[in-house]
């Protein structure tokens, strides 16, 4: 099996943000099928290699080798850089804006960035690995002294200056704004757990990849009141395991919020999902679900070096031809 060098423009806290950790944790589960090492291309770091430093080997020396392309943002110029070698993009986020030739396969993070490679480059090898929920996400059943939590990063000016002030004054809220060690911790102290982030992707032009904090907050058995954008409508099913939140009115949201908290802690029921909802997020499923994956690659790249990709592309000359085609048709019918 080909080793992995996972393509990042550098590992230290300047690059910190929930894409890295969770390309890291993808590292590490690799590790346990094959050989699989951090290559960076933006800064050097030491003990580890640097991408311009490999591709002065000679081409040859690198068909062992599979690129995995992941920083979304830097893919659009890494990939005509590796198009001639063996190279995938893991994709979390999407919609930035650039396409990729056939001859790079594509595994995303969620069903909903699946569904937008699925249209943009019908042609392409496409894959669904979910990231991992840690076991340390579980429902510890403590007593929850936290009646609402919310991190600061990614909410929405609603959240911000509208729903938590109003809660703040009925109830104990708990506002994380910086980065906790312990989350787990958090989690199994708290009764509701707010996340509304499609504002923030809005802004940035990009969407949401998976949403992890929500999945974790259900793990240990927070009731969760979430916005349903891109990678969060995978898992999330209002009425069922979880509310949407900004609900028609500040007031209907305080209203849903406070009955929940309201309750004593005697009382007070917990989100308790079955350990099978979680299954393919945790490790050993998704452990076998990549090594199955990295075989079917291996092939795949065996075969490049012998074929040629010989399927029309979905461009917009094709396009073009295909409508020009369907408006003579409909003509001709008339005409007849």
């Amino acid at each position: 099996m080909r080793s992995l060098y996972f393509l990042l423009p550098g590992t230290d806290a300047k690059f910190a943000c929930g894409g890295l950790f969770a390309e890291l944790k993808t590292l590490n589960i690799a590790q346990q099928i094959c050989h699989a090492e951090v290559v960076t291309y933006r800064q050097r770091e030491p003990e580890k290699l640097f991408l311009d430093d490999v591709l002065k080997q000679p081409h040859s020396n690198l068909n062992n080798v599979i690129f995995v392309m992941s920083w979304g943002f830097d893919v659009g110029k890494l990939a005509p850089k590796l198009k001639s070698y063996n190279t995938i993009y893991h994709a979390h986020s999407a919609g930035y804006g650039f396409k990729l030739p056939t001859s790079i396969p594509i595994m995303t993070v969620s069903r909903n960035t699946m569904g937008y490679w699925g249209q943009l480059s019908p042609h392409s090898l496409i894959y669904y690995l979910p990231n991992e929920i840690s076991d340390q996400f579980q429902n510890l059943n403590c007593d929850r002294d936290i009646d609402v939590l919310v991190h600061t990063r990614k909410s929405s000016t609603y959240l911000i200056q509208k729903l938590i002030p109003g809660l703040q004054q009925k109830c104990n809220v708990f506002v994380i704004d910086k980065f906790i060690d312990d989350l787990p911790s958090l989690f199994n102290r708290a009764k509701v757990y707010l996340y509304d982030s499609a504002e923030y992707w809005a802004i940035q032009g990009v969407t949401e990849g998976f949403g992890l904090q929500p999945m974790e907050a259900l793990a240990c058995g927070c009731h969760v009141f979430s916005s349903l954008n891109h990678g969060l409508s995978d898992y999330l099913d209002p009425g069922f395991n979880c509310h949407k939140i900004a609900g028609y009115s500040l007031e209907y949201d305080m209203q849903r919020i406070l009955k929940i908290v309201s309750s004593s802690e005697k009382y007070f029921q917990p989100m308790n999902l079955s350990e099978d909802f979680f299954a393919q997020h945790r490790i050993v499923n998704i452990t076998k679900k990549l090594e199955v994956i990295l075989n079917e690659l291996n092939e795949f790249f065996d075969h490049k070096q012998q074929y040629a990709g010989n399927i029309q592309d979905l461009n917009n000359m094709h396009l073009a031809k295909l409508n020009m085609r369907r408006i003579l048709d409909k003509i001709k019918k008339k005409l007849l």
